[in-house]
């Protein structure tokens, strides 16, 4: 199992009352899967993403990545484990705006003390597979909203992470940039044997999930 999830909860604070976001959630998920995770608006998809990132803590209940229990680490303890072991693919592309589709790339590899020469390369390489190398040194402002998703896509495969995590990475896309994103998603998961989770509305992403998970308020389904 990549991911394991027991009696997973999350409650919010609104003025005086509590929101109920998470509710015991259990859940795995293995090496290898292509999961969407769906549901309406509000029953828990992305607070579900955020707590597997490590973007936000639970109130109760344990998550383990990759044989590690994220559950209690400090900030700086997560910012290494997600540099290092997860993917992130957003909706909105979050690209660095004044940096090249290769130095968007490189930047995490950056990160991780890789060398220059190195991390240039297998920018090229990670360009290359989401069909971009000729678009290497192009800003994000130069590219289309499917070519910037694809960047996004390159740069979440950079520091070779455990899985990905996408959060709704389809959704200001057009129907044919929508449908490429999800082709190169796919050959990469199954050619190379890269997990990913998606929280998605999108029924094209449904259509290639090989496994669903339904969340309504805050639990999941049957």
């Amino acid at each position: 199992m990549i991911i394991q999830i027991q009696n997973l909860s999350k409650t919010y604070n609104a003025g005086e009352n509590e929101v109920r976001a998470l509710e015991n959630v259990n859940l795995n998920i293995e090496a290898g899967e292509f999961t969407a995770i769906v549901g309406p608006s509000g029953s828990g998809k992305t607070t579900l993403l955020n707590m597997l990132g490590g973007l936000d803590a639970p109130t109760s209940g344990s998550i383990v990545i990759a044989g590690t229990d994220i559950t209690h680490k400090k900030e700086n303890e997560l910012i290494n484990f997600r540099r290092d072991n997860i993917g992130f693919v957003f909706q909105a592309y979050n690209l660095i705006p004044v940096l090249t589709a290769k130095e968007n790339v490189a930047f995490v590899m950056d990160l991780q003390g890789i060398s220059t020469k190195e991390s240039n390369a297998r920018a090229l390489e990670l360009l290359e597979a989401v069909g971009l190398k000729d678009r290497a040194n192009e800003r994000p402002a130069k590219l289309s909203g499917g070519q910037q998703q694809r960047v996004a896509v390159a740069r979440a495969l950079a520091a070779k992470p455990k899985f990905i995590l996408a959060d709704e990475p389809t959704a200001n896309l057009d129907g044919k940039s929508a449908e490429n994103l999800l082709d190169i998603m796919a050959k990469l998961n199954k050619e190379e044997g890269i997990t990913f989770l998606f929280s998605t509305h999108d029924p094209r992403v449904m259509q290639r999930a090989r496994k669903i998970i339904t969340l309504a308020d805050g639990k999941i389904g049957n």
